[in-house]
């Protein structure tokens, strides 16, 4: 059954149709990515969808009682709203509830006096989640504000930086547990080891998604199903985003086998035509009208695609050489000390948290800002082109051709033609139409695609781009990854996108919490790759010792609870034969009832230090922990009874 169905939606903007006659179905368990170029649509699908857009026709139908959570792409808070409001921000009844009690606790934190009225409202909400079953979306809520680095709840969203605001939507469009759960671009602005954990959060979540996504690593691992959304129509296909590459592959095979037979009958019909059919019968009329009927009929129109091709500057022998630079912000020390020398055709990736120093290395490299100390020496023949996150180099009241004329009225492009800017502009898809076109009526994957046009025709050697992938559509950064394959000169990129970076770049900067960054030759997959299995290895190992320690303290106490407790029937025996001289002995199977509970109680004791060490460990398998949760009970009520029977026998 569907939970989300749409019936022949149409949206419309200004000259045209966006989206025409959209129609689809989504089933509670599938997770659909969107995919297809700038300006197709698919952000205008979200809106309409969640009901922040509505369209010109058709309509969107949801399931009864099922709730939406979307995260936009840009998200918007409140300036003095604090984290806790804003994550909670909701009609949930049990949210707001849990908000309160939250906010409570964390006044009572900071009251150093006892506070009746504080504590009693403390009581009464804890009475109202009890009732209404609220702390499991309390272990949700604090499991995910931990997991994305917001556990200020009193921290004003205007003091946030992006990233952190992105996190700040996630959290909560995913706390409340949506039946349909709606993401735009959920990967921009947040670090790998975040989009790592929402991957596989995501992987157990029980509601239907819908997303857009350029991180095609995010959509191959997330998506089992693909809609494509071009000239305003959609089309589905099944499976990740691999299997639709391989559909895809296959669909463009038939098309030219489809355009072979179309032009090999054309060349028939023209033939047939030049031998002059004198067209005196109907038979002959009707293969006339059908020949000239064929001839004009269009071929299969193709896509058109980015075509990335400029100059690029002759690179000396000297180019970068960094000497000891170091840089602080607000007595935090991004990184000191660092030094490399830049080499010819270098590919270097630049990656670290969200915070970490990755933007002002660039910036520093660039020479838009200076280091605390250290030294950078450019080669005379060195032209770096920054491409930074905001694009700040656009403004936004020129048109479009004079901001590119502003690089050159010509280039000479890598062969060898000699293009003016008008054409550039047609290479990257921006028609003759919008040539006198303000910058600032673009879209933000348009504004892009002009400051990166604007970049490459100043004829850069050396390449510094800040997350470049953002608002990029998929065909743009594949353009993008083949120019840069064959690119002469040098690249530096700073980027959270792991396919563009295993494409791009085959040396790594990582940037440390304590300032170091360190050097790997290798992809960020590979890189990654060692991270996990070296935090795998530290975890068995902690968790083994730990492990060890509560099992041999556990032993150690089982082992003097059995000594105290054979000591006091030592003890009740001696009284016993003084008293009466009647003991009952045990019979065989009471003797074999006694051996095997110490040997149970042994095996029990160690299960329950096991399931410890299990809760204490960080999880986002709420199923698990729950199991576990009932397991332990279940284990200590059998431990109580065991022992008692135990203690019975030994007496």
């Amino acid at each position: 059954m569907n939970i989300l169905s749409l019936e022949a939606v149409k949206k419309s903007f200004g000259a045209g149709p966006v989206l025409e006659e959209i129609s689809f179905g989504l089933e509670h368990n599938e997770r659909a990515g969107i995919i297809g170029r700038n300006g197709s649509g698919k952000t205008t699908l979200l809106r309409i969808i969640s009901g922040n857009e509505t369209p010109d026709s058709g309509r969107v139908v949801m399931a009864t009682g099922k709730l939406i959570a979307s995260v936009p792409q840009n998200p918007v808070f409140e300036g003095n709203q604090t984290v806790l409001d804003a994550v909670f921000q909701s009609d949930n009844e049990k949210l707001h509830t849990l908000r309160d009690y939250l906010s409570a606790c964390k006044k009572l934190e900071t009251h150093h006096e006892e506070n009746p009225e504080l504590l009693e409202q403390i009581s009464n909400l804890e009475h109202i989640l009890d009732i209404h079953g609220g702390w499991d979306l309390e272990a949700n809520a604090k499991s995910i504000l931990a997991r994305l680095g917001l556990s200020d709840y009193n921290k004003r969203v205007d003091l946030l930086s992006g990233g952190q605001r992105k996190r700040l939507a996630l959290a909560r469009g995913l706390i409340i547990k949506p039946d349909l759960l709606i993401l735009d671009e959920p990967t921009n602005h947040i670090d790998v080891e975040t989009i790592v954990w929402l991957e596989n959060y995501l992987s157990k979540f029980s509601g239907a998604l819908l997303l857009v996504t350029h991180d095609r690593y995010f959509l191959d691992r997330v998506a089992n199903r693909i809609f494509e959304i071009d000239k305003g129509r959609i089309k589905r296909y099944d499976g990740n985003y691999t299997k639709y590459l391989e559909k895809k592959e296959e669909e463009e095979l038939l098309q030219q086998q489809d355009a072979v037979k179309h032009e090999g009958m054309v060349r028939r019909e023209l033939a047939w035509l030049r031998q002059g059919a004198k067209a005196r019968s109907t038979k002959q009329k009707a293969h006339v009208e059908r020949a000239t009927k064929l001839i004009s009929e269009s071929k299969v129109e193709k896509n058109k695609s980015i075509e990335l091709g400029a100059p690029v500057t002759r690179l000396g022998n000297k180019i970068l050489e960094i000497e000891c630079i170091s840089k602080s912000f607000s007595e935090k020390a991004l990184f000191k000390n660092f030094s490399y020398k830049l080499k010819d055709r270098d590919r270097i990736g630049i990656v670290g948290s969200n915070g970490s120093g990755k933007t002002t290395l660039l910036e520093i490299l660039s020479g838009r800002i200076s280091p605390d100390s250290g030294t950078i020496v450019s080669g005379e023949t060195v032209v770096i082109g920054y491409y930074d996150q905001e694009s700040r180099a656009l403004e936004e009241g020129m048109r479009i051709i004079d901001y590119i004329r502003e690089s050159a009225d010509n280039i000479k492009t890598s062969d060898g033609q000699i293009v003016s800017a008008t054409k550039m502009l047609e290479r990257f898809l921006f028609a003759p139409a919008q040539h006198f076109t303000p910058i600032s009526r673009l879209s933000g994957g348009e504004r892009r695609r002009l400051y990166l046009l604007h970049l490459l025709m100043q004829a850069p050697n050396v390449l510094l781009l800040d997350e470049p992938t953002n608002d990029f559509d998929i065909a743009t950064l594949s353009a993008l990854e083949n120019y840069l394959e064959s690119f002469p000169g040098c690249l530096i990129v700073a980027s959270h996108d792991r396919y563009f970076l295993d494409r791009t770049v085959d040396h790594l900067f990582r940037i440390e919490a304590n300032g170091e960054i360190r050097s790997y030759v290798g992809t960020f997959s590979e890189l990654l790759t060692r991270s996990e299995e070296k935090n795998e290895q530290k975890n068995e190992r902690s968790t083994e010792q730990k492990n060890v320690q509560k099992n041999s303290q556990k032993c150690e106490q089982n082992s003097d609870l059995m000594n105290d407790q054979k000591n006091e029937q030592k003890k009740a025996q001696n009284i016993t034969q003084t008293t009466s001289p009647a003991v009952r002995k045990l019979s065989f199977k009471e003797r074999q009832e006694l051996d095997f509970l110490e040997k149970k109680i042994q095996t029990d004791e160690l299960r329950k230090a096991e399931i410890e060490t299990l809760l204490q460990t960080p999880s986002d398998d709420f199923t698990a922990i729950s199991n576990l949760t009932r397991e332990l009970q279940s284990l200590d009520e059998v431990l109580e009874k065991n022992l008692n029977r135990w203690a019975e026998l030994a007496e």
